[in-house]
């Protein structure tokens, strides 16, 4: 669904709340032009108590710190945007969704170096079902292993959320999509696994869970660190910090995806090559059903990382 088709009329951007097709930029803004800027993907929930953001607090300190690496002073406090984004939300009447926050270089001049261009911030939030497809959560996806590396954090910082990043994730995540699947998982330079184009991935073994650590050039996911507790708490061994081959893939027991917009997603195939029975694999459908028993508030656990709209 695009975005004409939702019933959403409001943007928050830089200490403004804007009609949806007023919130916009100049052609000549840096961030447009060099990627400059970063980001979160939050979700929101519908509970019985109303909205409520998923672990807000995790998203909002990972966004003030992608920004250092680059020297951006975002010009508001959390507490600024914590009630922007609450009033977004309630402005668009949302049950649940997807929240946007950005902050990014603006216009002023267009050097590459972007010192006398003011940060600019903006807070969206639409709603937004299934990323990776409707039937996904159930019967998992066929990915294929990309041709494009994922770059390393010697080259670009791997554990900031750079809006002009995603390039190496869109050339990836294409290049699936033309083969016929339905995402990619991308390869770091030493030709080890570190994650999908927007997803950490996760690997099951002999009933022990694997996931690329922070070295194999992954991004922190705050979904990946949610998985990981549920596992601990039901028993698993988690190894966080594996590096896993390409060839391992092929032998894995299950394969699935983690990430605010992908949730937890079974991976069918890789590269054709079926993953276990060629279902959702049983720890999967144990962590992806406790995932979202926690999300939907269905268990009172982990009330910290939730932020409800209607009681702030």
């Amino acid at each position: 669904m695009g975005f004409d088709e939702m019933d959403v009329s409001t943007i928050w951007q830089s200490g403004e709340y804007k009609d949806w097709e007023d919130a916009t930029v100049h052609v000549l803004t840096h961030g447009l032009h060099y990627g400059t800027g970063v980001f979160e993907g939050v979700r929101a929930y519908d509970t019985d108590r109303g909205p409520a953001i998923f672990r807000w607090e995790e998203h909002l300190e990972r966004l003030y710190q992608s920004a250092k690496p680059y020297d951006m002073e975002i010009p508001y406090t959390r507490e600024e945007l914590t009630e922007a984004t609450l009033e977004v939300i309630r402005r668009n009447d949302l049950d649940g969704g997807y929240i946007r926050p950005i902050a990014f270089y603006g216009y002023d001049s267009l050097g590459v170096s972007p010192k006398d261009n003011p940060t600019e911030v903006a807070i969206a939030a639409w709603p937004w079902g299934t990323y990776l497809g409707e039937d996904a959560l159930e019967n998992g996806v066929d990915v294929m292993v990309s041709s494009w590396r994922k770059h390393a954090s010697s080259q670009i910082p791997t554990n900031a959320k750079t809006t002009g990043l995603y390039v190496n994730s869109m050339l990836a995540g294409e290049e699936a999509r033309r083969n016929g699947y339905v995402e990619a998982i991308v390869l770091n330079k030493e030709g080890n696994v570190a994650e999908g184009p927007g997803e950490n991935i996760f690997m099951v073994r002999d009933g022990k869970i694997y996931t690329p650590g922070l070295s194999q050039s992954i991004l922190d996911g705050i979904t990946r660190d949610t998985v990981i507790t549920l596992a601990r708490e039901r028993g698993y061994e988690v190894d966080d910090s594996a590096t896993i081959s390409r060839g391992e893939l092929n032998t894995a027991d299950e394969l699935f995806f983690t990430g605010s917009a992908a949730e937890v997603t079974p991976i069918r195939k890789v590269d054709n090559v079926v993953i276990g029975e060629g279902t959702r694999g049983p720890v999967t459908e144990e962590l992806q059903s406790a995932f979202f028993d926690l999300v939907e508030r269905r268990t009172d656990d982990h009330e910290e990382w939730f932020t409800y709209v209607d009681e702030q």
